[in-house]
């Protein structure tokens, strides 16, 4: 099982470079934001109770995919500190099952960001959809960092097509259905 960890910060592209990815090697997609509506659907986002459940199913959903040998692609963003127990916990999970985890590091220049954001489809699919939005993350957690104890490949999503960053991972990690 191969499991493709993308991660970066809102707006740099993950879900759809993610969706080339799946349509270029067949890999099984799970977007974080299933899980994030499934568990707010009952509890508050941002209380401990969601970052439990949250957590909770991301890890047995990702657990089970590298049991059955499920080749998956990941959406997550990733906050230094914040979220090195989550990813380790991956790491040991998908390796316990003979599985290897492809970590991938998107990134854009702020500008772009925000007007990705400014684009409208953000809001309508849930997620952070304001430029104020925006920068309260960029100021409460260090998204823009690499995952330190693990190499990531880093790509520059501000001027590239989705289907041209999938096509990069898909080659450097030898990726096919």
């Amino acid at each position: 099982m191969r499991l493709v960890f993308i991660y970066g910060p809102p707006a740099s592209g993950k879900l759809t470079v993610a969706t080339e990815l799946a349509k270029l090697t067949g890999f099984k997609l799970f977007h974080n934001h299933v899980s994030i509506k499934f568990v707010q659907s009952i509890f508050e986002f941002g209380t401990k109770t969601f970052s439990r459940l949250t957590g909770r199913y991301r890890l047995e959903m990702i657990e089970e995919a590298a049991k059955e040998r499920i080749d998956t692609i990941f959406t997550f963003v990733y906050g230094k500190g914040e979220d090195d127990k989550f990813v380790k916990r991956v790491l040991r999970k998908v390796r316990s099952n003979g599985g290897q985890v492809c970590f991938v590091r998107l990134y854009c220049d702020r500008e772009e960001l925000v007007r990705r954001f400014k684009a409208g489809s953000r809001r309508r699919m849930g997620k952070v959809g304001t430029e104020k939005m925006l920068n309260d993350l960029f100021r409460k957690y260090n998204l823009d960092l690499e995952i330190p104890f693990h190499k990531s490949l880093s790509i520059d999503t501000t001027n590239r097509t989705p289907r041209s960053v999938a096509k990069s991972i898909a080659r450097q990690y030898n990726l096919s259905a």
